[in-house]
């Protein structure tokens, strides 16, 4: 499983996304790529789930939280995540 700073940091990569983005940015990003893989002209519907689940992590990320996708922002939104990394053996 993916920590929460990770899955932001994939979101961003299958969207090809800065860290630094407004939700526009990421709407019409999500639009621009959804175009090409897109399964009714012909793309994969895999790539488009992936897809999906970026735009949909990154939206909710950015309506709940900041506008920044950095690693410092990540921690303060999800604290929990970095103290049971503490712990693994």
């Amino acid at each position: 499983m993916l920590s929460p700073k990770d899955e932001i940091e994939k979101a961003l990569e299958v969207l090809d996304l800065p860290k630094l983005v407004t939700k526009a940015d990421i709407k019409r990003q999500y639009r621009h790529i959804a175009k090409k893989h897109h399964p009714d002209i012909g793309g994969d519907s895999q790539k488009m789930e992936e897809i999906n689940h970026a735009y949909r992590l990154l939206m909710k990320y950015i309506e709940e939280f900041r506008y920044t996708f950095d690693e410092n922002e990540i921690s303060k939104q999800f604290p929990g995540a970095q103290h049971a990394e503490q712990f693994k053996p």
